[in-house]
C-alpha cells in the first residue's frame, strides 16, 4: 500500500517557493531485494531505486531525470481510467487513482499540507525532516468505507495493518522514504530513507543534489 503526496506549482512566485514538494513511501517486502536509489550508469541522467528480484531485474518504483522527468509506480487494485488532467496543487496518491478518498491518504494529505504552508520558513533540511516524519506516521484511519469497498475481501481482513501512512507488519511495510524537492530555480534535492538488511531498527540516509537540465 504505498502513498506519495506532493505539491506541484511549475512557475513558483517567491523565490523561496518550490516548484515540487514530494514524499513518499514504498510499502514492500522487507527482503524483496533491491538496490537504493542511485544515478543508473556514467551518462547520470536518471535517478532511482531499482527492483533487482530475479526476474524483474531493473525495474523502479520512483525515479526522476536531470530533464525534470518523473515517475512513480504503486499497485492499483481497481482497474479505471481517469482522462481528467491535473494542474498545480496538492495530491495524493496511494493504490487507486488520484485522491481517492482513503481516510489514510485524506490523513497523509493533511499533514503534509501543514508542512507545505511552512516550507518557504523552513530551511531545506529543517523541511526534509518534518516531510519524513509525516510519512512515518503510524496512526490507523479507521474505519475506512473507501478503502473496504475498494479492496472488498481482499483487504478487509488485513485492512488494520494498512491503515496507516507508515505501515508496518510482520516482513512487510514501508521500507523506503523518499523526499524530492525541486526549487524555484531548477534546483533538485533528493532524499531517500532506506531499510537495511529488512529490519525495523536500521536505516540509512542518503541525499543527492543537481540542477534540472534547461
Amino acid at each position: 500500500m504505498c502513498i506519495l503526496l506532493f505539491k506541484f506549482d511549475p512557475r513558483p512566485v517567491s523565490k523561496n517557493a518550490y516548484r515540487l514538494i514530494l514524499a513518499a513511501n514504498r510499502d514492500e517486502f522487507y527482503h524483496r531485494p533491491s538496490k537504493s536509489a542511485d544515478f543508473w550508469d556514467s551518462s547520470n541522467e536518471i535517478l532511482s531505486g531499482l527492483d533487482m528480484e530475479e526476474g524483474k531485474e531493473g525495474g523502479t518504483w520512483l525515479g526522476i531525470s536531470k530533464k525534470g522527468k518523473m515517475a512513480a509506480l504503486t499497485n492499483y487494485m481497481q482497474p479505471k481510467i481517469d482522462k481528467n488532467a491535473k494542474g498545480r496543487g496538492i495530491y495524493g496518491l496511494s493504490n487507486s487513482l488520484l485522491d481517492t478518498p482513503w481516510k489514510k491518504l485524506q490523513y497523509g494529505k493533511q499533514l503534509f499540507t501543514e508542512v507545505v504552508k511552512r516550507s518557504q520558513d523552513l530551511t531545506k533540511e529543517d523541511l526534509v525532516q518534518e516531510l519524513l516524519t509525516v510519512m512515518n506516521n503510524q496512526e490507523p484511519q479507521l474505519p475506512d468505507p473507501a478503502i473496504e469497498d475498494q479492496g472488498k475481501d481482499y483487504i478487509r481482513p488485513i485492512l488494520n495493518k494498512y491503515a496507516a501512512v507508515c505501515v508496518r507488519c510482520p516482513g512487510y511495510g514501508t521500507r523506503t522514504n523518499t523526499v524530492i524537492l525541486v526549487d524555484s530555480e531548477g534546483r533538485v534535492t533528493f532524499t531517500e530513507r532506506n531499510m537495511i538488511n529488512a529490519d525495523v531498527n536500521q536505516w540509512k540516509t542518503s541525499t543527492y543534489e543537481f540542477k534540472l537540465h534547461t
